[in-house]
């Protein structure tokens, strides 16, 4: 049974990568994500200046998924360089940057394009004001950012979109005219949790992002309409707990997929998890690898 899948001239082990978030600050924690099953990582997102992040409480957990604010903590991309030196990695390492301009972006590549074997641009995080989805809500900011990137680096390039916006596809197309490799979606959810006695929100940033099982149908439509309308690969996230998850996303046109709420909530086994369940379920409808089940539920033809 065929798990490997091929995107953007990259070879992963299976559909499964560590998305990022909170689980992916270290290359100890990439490592032991590929070790537990992972096909491939997507490192927590890196700026140009270190950043701290807010102060604590910065993750709220919910029955049916977490709301976080953490703030885009990171060592910036010298303490980047400086952490991984010395490592070797024997699978795809994805790494996420943000800026608050294309040219920011653009810098960001050119640095750490020696250590990186693809790039996820973060245009969507929902709570670092002048970042993220204050950048990606508008498709023109998302054509100048991809734009900006492509012209200085060859190597792929994933945008991450906002589901906080009227229309997803349109910022899929932007991503797509501007020459990205791919689009990855969903990121987080604008929420927010509210403490009843102190009468006040929760988080210290008052406001944050919603992950986990209770945003797949969000992020499983979200795939399902980019799927139908780019040509360019999509890379689902949202929600995903459970191999039957990881086929609903295949089904709805996902050619890879990235887990991370559920790392935080089931533990790292859920990589191994996840894959042997997909290969059972290929196993058992009669399809040879992971490539044959991607889109057939929005009425593509074998």
């Amino acid at each position: 049974m065929k798990l490997e899948v091929e995107l953007f001239g990259l070879k992963f082990g299976n559909p499964l990568i560590l998305a990022s978030g909170i689980d992916d600050k270290t290359p100890e924690q990439w490592i032991r994500a590929h070790e537990e099953g992972a096909g491939g990582v997507v490192t927590k997102s890196i700026g140009i200046e270190p950043r701290k992040g807010y102060n604590n409480p910065t993750i709220v957990e919910l029955p049916c998924g977490l709301i976080n604010a953490m703030g885009l903590p990171n060592p910036g991309w010298k303490g980047f360089l400086e952490m991984v030196d010395g490592y070797k990695f024997d699978f795809p390492l994805i790494v996420s940057i943000f800026g608050g301009t294309p040219e920011e972006f653009a810098f960001l590549v050119e640095k750490l394009g020696d250590v990186a074997d693809a790039f996820e641009l973060n245009l969507s995080c929902p709570h670092a004001k002048g970042y993220g989805m204050e950048i990606g809500q508008r498709p023109e900011n998302v054509y100048d950012v991809v734009k900006a990137v492509k012209d200085a680096t060859d190597k792929p390039v994933i945008a991450k979109l906002t589901p906080n916006t009227d229309d997803i596809t349109k910022l899929g197309i932007a991503a797509e005219k501007a020459g990205a490799d791919a689009v990855s979606a969903i990121n987080t959810l604008k929420a927010i949790a509210i403490d009843i006695y102190a009468r006040k929100p929760i988080l210290s940033n008052n406001v944050g992002g919603y992950s986990g099982p209770g945003v797949k149908p969000v992020a499983l439509r979200a795939v399902y309409d980019l799927a139908k309308t780019l040509s360019i690969p999509v890379i689902g996230i949202g929600g995903i707990t459970t191999w039957r998850d990881a086929v609903e996303f295949l089904l709805a046109g996902a050619s890879a997929l990235q887990i991370g709420t559920a790392v935080s909530l089931r533990g790292w086994k859920v990589f191994g998890e996840i894959s042997e369940g997909i290969e059972r379920y290929l196993e058992e409808e009669g399809f040879s690898s992971v490539k044959d089940i991607v889109g057939l539920a929005s009425g593509r033809e074998l």
